[in-house]
């Protein structure tokens, strides 16, 4: 028990203890010595790589949603169909999927090259399509209907999973927990007008109980069939015990049943299977959420639990032609920003129809890996550590106590400063301070509490056009 409990302390010792406006009060930190020795390893590897992919990406239309009868702008459907004309087409769309120039160890590799230590893949959106070969259901990507069926690498999820596992990645299955294709869950008894069940879990508890089943089932197969996993990704918030609903688990259209998919049942599943498993229930608390996952924003402030910014790279989470896909340069600062504030950054690439990575976001992802070749070492393995950001600058931390402070320049600077006035830790006495890529000794010195650093000509050249100039300097803090 002790050596558990110093694993606890630990772990949230290495947590900044800020914006705690921003902490729930549901957030339960884990116990289990695997669980949290897992937690401190993925918290190192700080920048991972998600996909969304199924058949909707044919039609390049968002994933899932445009079948949920929701007046919402992400369910919206083309004009001039009914919905149930278009759901019926949505749903013949696997018989077509056919995506023969699908290349895991190509996407692995991009995604090596960008830097990214994990990964985390749909295995099963909203709309029940499960991208592995289960037993559970005929609506897979290994039916007999489905074109790609008789590929060699049709079981697309396994095939993922191994050729990011042989490049060292972490492995995150990303589950839905509510499945739309699903007669227990969208019985056909009903119409479907919302994301939840369209029946009272309350009254009919035996279709639930089938549905439940059929998801422990399914989590049984992904946890046991497809090799180590690190991260089990749930999705659908909705999806939750009656004593953790609120307003955000209602949606847009709340029902006043629960959906209790048995959470301690499905992880004892998942953990017997893969011992030390991160699950994350997202937005739903609990001892079943290991961390949390801010989507499409970063927080304001350091967090004072583990999470995982969740971000597109376009602006839609599956592909979308000629999607408007971010700069290099802003996810890099993005990403600078994320980690000075103690969290990972998970960032989505929608593949094709073809099972190919569009062009633009494959240079992106290149042009992002190109400065982390030079800039690496400031970010993965690395910990928040006051001040967190002053001005320009933000701040890492590594295991042996040196601190990078990272320059995040504005769209016109081309070039580093002259002079640098660095707030904040300051570096052992005689310590060697460089900017990396770089690695010409800088002269320094303290002005109060900061550290004043002059840069040469030279090294400003060298280093210019930068997306951002992480300066080491070691000593700055105490190693952990």
């Amino acid at each position: 028990m002790m050596k558990t409990a110093l694993l606890v302390l630990s772990l949230l010792l290495s947590m900044p203890l800020l914006a705690q406006e921003h902490a729930a009060g549901d957030y339960v930190p884990e116990i289990d010595p695997a669980v949290i020795r897992k937690l401190e390893q993925w918290q190192d590897w700080k920048f991972g790589f998600m996909m969304h992919w199924g058949p909707y990406s044919q039609w390049g239309a968002v994933e899932s949603w445009s079948i949920c009868s929701e007046d919402v702008d992400w369910c919206k459907r083309p004009e001039g169909i009914s919905y149930v004309d278009y759901v019926r087409k949505y749903e013949q769309l696997p018989n077509t999927f056919n995506p023969v120039k699908f290349d895991p160890e190509k996407w692995a590799g991009i995604a090596s090259d960008a830097g990214m230590k994990y990964v985390v893949f749909t295995t099963k959106h909203h709309d029940g399509f499960s991208m592995f070969d289960t037993k559970q259901t005929d609506y897979r990507i290994t039916a007999p209907n489905v074109p790609f069926h008789s590929n060699p690498r049709a079981n697309v999820a396994k095939e993922v999973f191994d050729a990011f596992r042989a490049r060292g990645f972490g492995i995150g299955a990303y589950f839905s927990k509510p499945d739309w294709h699903s007669d227990d869950y969208w019985s056909p008894k009903w119409a479907t007008p919302n994301r939840h069940t369209n029946y009272d879990t309350r009254k009919h508890p035996d279709i639930w109980k089938r549905f439940v089943a059929f998801t422990h089932a399914q989590i049984g197969e992904l946890t046991s069939q497809y090799g180590p996993l690190d991260i089990l990704w749930l999705d659908g918030g909705w999806v939750r015990p009656r004593d953790t609903m609120d307003d955000a688990a209602n949606g847009t259209a709340g029902v006043p049943w629960a959906q209790d998919i048995d959470m301690p049942g499905l992880v004892s599943i998942a953990r017997r299977n893969q011992p030390g498993l991160i699950v994350v229930d997202r937005a739903v608390g609990g001892r079943y959420e290991n961390y949390r996952t801010p989507e499409q924003k970063i927080p304001d402030e350091p967090l004072p639990y583990p999470w995982e910014t969740c971000m597109t790279l376009g602006d839609s989470w599956s592909y979308v032609p000629n999607d408007n896909y971010k700069p290099a340069r802003t996810v890099v600062q993005m990403l600078v920003d994320v980690v000075a504030k103690g969290g990972n950054y998970l960032l989505n690439v929608g593949p094709n129809a073809n099972g190919e990575l569009p062009p633009v976001a494959i240079d992106r992802l290149h042009e992002i890996g190109a400065w982390m070749k030079v800039n690496g070492s400031a970010i993965h393995g690395s910990r928040a550590v006051a001040p967190y950001r002053a001005g320009k600058f933000r701040y890492t931390q590594l295991h042996d106590g040196t601190v990078h402070a990272i320059y995040l320049p504005d769209d016109n600077e081309k070039r580093l400063p002259k002079t640098l006035r660095i707030p904040g830790p300051a570096p052992r006495a005689g310590a060697q301070v460089v900017v990396l890529g770089a690695d010409v000794p800088l002269a320094w010195r303290r002005d109060g509490d900061v550290t004043v650093v002059e840069v040469p000509a030279v090294v400003r050249k060298s280093t210019a056009n930068a997306y951002a100039w992480s300066v080491r300097l070691p000593g700055a803090a105490p190693a952990r």
